[in-house]
Parts: structure tokens; C-alpha cells; sequence
């Protein structure tokens, strides 16, 4: 008679049709990100990629029905997480259309359509360890096709002038679609092999310097925070090797020097831009629109998934004078949605950063936090919440936050499941 053992459910091998729908989920979103970027250059109408970007939803959203496990355990979570649901539905419901225009908007818009207030079902993302390879493999493919984009529109990427809007364009959503969830990569490092990890260091590299050339100063913020936290794991990961550090800080002395030096002889041609940006203010205007507008009701509850504000600009088109999104994240969240809204997502980020930083015992649980701390921060910088890899990591990680099993799992043991090479942990259960 075969014994029963009974184990930490999150050091369990998948059986395999879970780990195909796995697959085939991440396929999905891999399809959907890379026809929508590439939208936005304008080669082909959107009767290209729409169908394109429908066979993503196709491939993703059955998976996900049969792959998620709707059960959240902890109990404050499952709380805070089922008024946000609650809220979502407020939200949609006002301003919800079903004329063509819209829900094409709402279906194929990666940013700000209506998929981006469904990522945090990634909550139900099965709770094993085991799926996070697949995880890992899209981040990397995904960096793939920004590398094989930015080749091809190398030319526009790299035209400094202001006046250039398609760069600038193609920049953010290259840069945001594809390429940030590389610093994931880099925060885990320790469970990438060399390959993986000079591959993701070289993609975050070519985003900063893209954002340099282009001034996308909140891009430079999303791309170098990555960079600057994963170095200081590093250091943490090796204090015994004083070698290792001695050289590092060598080499980043030497990048330094040789940085300024760039940066001096180029700042009026390549980073003109940047120099004349730097400390530029692009917001002020746009915000006080935004707050002038919104009334105190609006500030509560927001205005809907349709829901826009005032600001006249130099257009003569009086469609313009209304803009349904703001550059300013989480004025945009409470746009939408409200400063309850807002209120919610901070009460299930904020407890999920504290557990994973100071209530954990592996780098992937607090690599985690930290991946949810800097959406935080970059709700004011940047566009963040949207229906891409970048805000689906951060539900991801929550998720890893808030489950005290893979927390308290030791490093070892995630390493045996995540690094390249390592064999399966064999159980009966």
C-alpha cells in the first residue's frame, strides 16, 4: 500500500494538463502584447492585428478558466479583494457602451482597455512554484520581439527631435509593453542562469538609453530602478566575496566616468532632448485641468470606465478638449475609479510588500515586494496599470506576498524548483 504523505502543496509537480493550460496562457498574453505594440506603428490597419490579438485572448482566457484556482486563503485579502471585485463592477457599469468604436477600444487596447481592470485575477494564479518557468520564459521571449522591434524601427528610436511623436510613441510602448518586465529577471537573478541574466541586464540597458535619447523620463525611472535594486541584492547575496565586489565597484566606477563623458560630448546632439528636459515641467498644466474639473463626487467614486476630464488644448477640434486618460497613474486610477478605487489596490499592495520584505525566507518572495513597491512608485511617473506582463507581475507577485507556504520556503528549495538544470522535487501525495 502506497503511503500518503502529506506536504507543502507549493513543492508539488503539477500534473501536466495544468502545466500545458500554463503554457498556453502565456502564449496567450505573448500573442496580445506583441500584435498590439506593434499596432502602434502603423504599418498594417487594425484588421491585421485585432484578429491577431483575438487569437491571444483565445488562447489565454479558457486557459485561464480551467488553470486559475478561484480560492484565496487569507482571509484579509479574500475580504479587501472581493469589494474590489464589487468596485470593478461599479466601475464598469458606468459608462459601459456597446457601440462598435468602443468596444473595439475596449477589447484591443492593451492600455486602456477594459482587460486591464481583470488583472488582478492573477490572485488565482495557482500558488506552486512550479508554473513560475513558464512565467520566465515569456518575460524573456517578450524581450525578444522588443530587441527585434527596436532593430527594425531603430531609425525613429533613435530621432531626438521633440517634434517626433511617432518615436516617442513607439518608445513607451515598446519600452512598457515588452521590455520592463526584464527587471524581474534581474531582481531574481540568483534562480537565471548567465544567459538569462545578460540578457535581461542588455534589454533594461537599451530601454534606459532609449529613454535617455527620447527624454521618457518616467521610462529612465522604470528602467534604472530595476537595475540599481538588482546590483544591490547582488552585493547582499555575495558580502563574503570581497572580490566580487571589489571588481563590481571597479566597473562601475569605470562606467561612470566613461557615462559622463558620453553624456558631456553628446548633450547637444544625442541627449539634446534629455538636457533640455531634465527638469522641465509637463505636468502642471495637464493635472490642473484634471483637478479643476473634478468635482468632489468625482474624486470619491471617479466617473467610470469612460469616464474623462477637461482640458482644452491649442486643437481646433472640440473632441479633443475631453482626454480619457492622464499620464499620472494614480490620478488616472482615480479618474476611473475614485479614491476608493485607489484605496483598495493600496490595501491589498501595501500588507503584500511588508510580508514579502520582512515575513519571508527566499529572494522570490521578496523580489516580489519589491516588484510591487515600484508600481507604486511608478504610478506617478509613468502609465503602469495596464492590461501588459508588467502589471500582471505585480498581481503575481501579491499573490506570492500573501501565501505564507512559498514565503517560508528556503531558498534551497526554490532554488531546486526555479534554477536551470536543477531536477524536479519528487513526492506522493
Amino acid at each position: 500500500m502506497q503511503q500518503v504523505i502529506s506536504i507543502n502543496p507549493d513543492l508539488v509537480l503539477p500534473p501536466p494538463d495544468k502545466l500545458k493550460r500554463n503554457y498556453l496562457f502565456w502564449l496567450g498574453i505573448i500573442v496580445y502584447s506583441a500584435a498590439f505594440t506593434f499596432s502602434y506603428v502603423g504599418i498594417l490597419s487594425d484588421n491585421v492585428w485585432n484578429p491577431i490579438q483575438a487569437i491571444g485572448l483565445l488562447l489565454c482566457i479558457p486557459a485561464a478558466a480551467k488553470f486559475f484556482r478561484f480560492k484565496i486563503d487569507n482571509a484579509y485579502l479574500r475580504f479587501v479583494f472581493t469589494l474590489y471585485c464589487l468596485w470593478v463592477i461599479f466601475i464598469l457599469a458606468r459608462g459601459f457602451s456597446v457601440n462598435y468604436k468602443f468596444l473595439k477600444l475596449m477589447l484591443f487596447d492593451g492600455w486602456t482597455g477594459v482587460f486591464l481592470y481583470f488583472v488582478p485575477l492573477m490572485l488565482f494564479f495557482p500558488k506552486s512554484v512550479y508554473y513560475l518557468p513558464h512565467l520566465f520564459k515569456a518575460i524573456v521571449i517578450l524581450g525578444i520581439i522588443y530587441l527585434l522591434y527596436d532593430a527594425m524601427f531603430l531609425k525613429t528610436l533613435l530621432d531626438n527631435d521633440a517634434d517626433n511623436l511617432t518615436g516617442k510613441a513607439l518608445t513607451e510602448y515598446f519600452s512598457k509593453t515588452l521590455a520592463v518586465p526584464c527587471g524581474f529577471l534581474l531582481l531574481t537573478y540568483v534562480y537565471h542562469n548567465y544567459k538569462v541574466r545578460i540578457f535581461a541586464f542588455g534589454v533594461l540597458i537599451i530601454t534606459l538609453m532609449l529613454g535617455l535619447i527620447r527624454a521618457r523620463r518616467g521610462l529612465i525611472f522604470m528602467s534604472a530602478c530595476p537595475l540599481l535594486i538588482s546590483y544591490i541584492i547582488f552585493i547582499c547575496f555575495n558580502l563574503k566575496k570581497f572580490s566580487v565586489i571589489f571588481l563590481s565597484l571597479i566597473l562601475i566606477s569605470i562606467l561612470s566616468v566613461y557615462g559622463v563623458k558620453v553624456y558631456n560630448k553628446n548633450k547637444e546632439g544625442m541627449f539634446s532632448l534629455i538636457t533640455e528636459r531634465a527638469d522641465a515641467d509637463t505636468r502642471t498644466d495637464v493635472e490642473s485641468c484634471f483637478y479643476e474639473d473634478m468635482k468632489p463626487k468625482d474624486w470619491l467614486i471617479g466617473r467610470g470606465i469612460a469616464g474623462e476630464y477637461y482640458c482644452p488644448g491649442t486643437e481646433n477640434d472640440e473632441l479633443l478638449l475631453f482626454r480619457s486618460q492622464i499620464e499620472t497613474d494614480y490620478l488616472n486610477i482615480i479618474l476611473k475609479g475614485g479614491i476608493i478605487g485607489l484605496a483598495l489596490l493600496i490595501l491589498m499592495a501595501v500588507p503584500a510588500i511588508i510580508k514579502g520584505l520582512f515575513f519571508s525566507k527566499n529572494l522570490l518572495s521578496k523580489a516580489s515586494a519589491i516588484w510591487i513597491l515600484l508600481w507604486l512608485l511608478d504610478l506617478y511617473p509613468s502609465t503602469v496599470t495596464t492590461f501588459t506582463l508588467n502589471y500582471i507581475l505585480v498581481w503575481i507577485a501579491i499573490g506570492i506576498c500573501y501565501t505564507k507556504s512559498i514565503r517560508n520556503m528556503s531558498e534551497d528549495a526554490i532554488r531546486q524548483i526555479l534554477s536551470p538544470g536543477s531536477e524536479a522535487v519528487t513526492v506522493i501525495v
